[in-house]
Parts: structure tokens; C-alpha cells; sequence
């Protein structure tokens, strides 16, 4: 079961993207203890996300697409987020 936070996460991205993938993995449980671990277990996570929105568009945009669409996520209720976004094909 996925918590609130990697939910809302899966909701903003669809709502932004229409991924034809897309992975929201909880890596928190592997930083336990570390710095940003904030108890909830919810701190540490990575997502694979592949929409034919980033055709065309450069790695770091891509980076700078997807934390927008995160809003106040990154950084606030989430200490630490890893992106792999790619277009069909790649």
C-alpha cells in the first residue's frame, strides 16, 4: 500500500503528463535514521515517468517540468527525489 504523499504524487504527475508509464517507488525505508528522515516514511522516493510530453525537450527541463508540476513537494514534505523522465521511444 502507498501512502498520502507518493499518492499525491502519482496524481499530480498524471495530471500534468498523461504518462504512458510511470513509477513512483519509496526509497525511505533505505534511508532510515539519515538526514531528511522525518519519521512519516515518507521522505525518499524516485519516479521513472515516460509521457510524449518531454519529446524535444532536454534532460534538465524535463528535471524542472516535473518538480513544477510537484508544487511544494520537493523540498517541504519531501526531503529527497530522484527523476528519470523520458519520451515514448527512448
Amino acid at each position: 500500500m502507498t501512502g498520502p504523499i507518493a499518492q499525491e504524487i502519482e496524481r499530480k504527475l498524471v495530471d500534468a503528463f498523461a504518462p504512458t508509464r510511470l513509477v513512483v517507488s519509496n526509497n525511505s525505508a533505505s534511508h532510515s535514521g539519515h538526514m531528511g528522515d522525518d519519521g512519516t516514511g515518507e521522505s525518499h522516493f524516485s519516479v521513472e515517468i515516460e509521457s510524449a510530453a518531454f519529446a524535444g525537450v532536454s534532460r534538465l527541463q524535463r528535471q524542472r517540468l516535473v518538480n513544477q508540476a510537484l508544487g511544494d513537494l520537493p523540498g517541504t514534505r519531501v526531503h529527497a527525489l530522484a527523476i528519470r523522465a523520458r519520451a515514448p521511444g527512448e
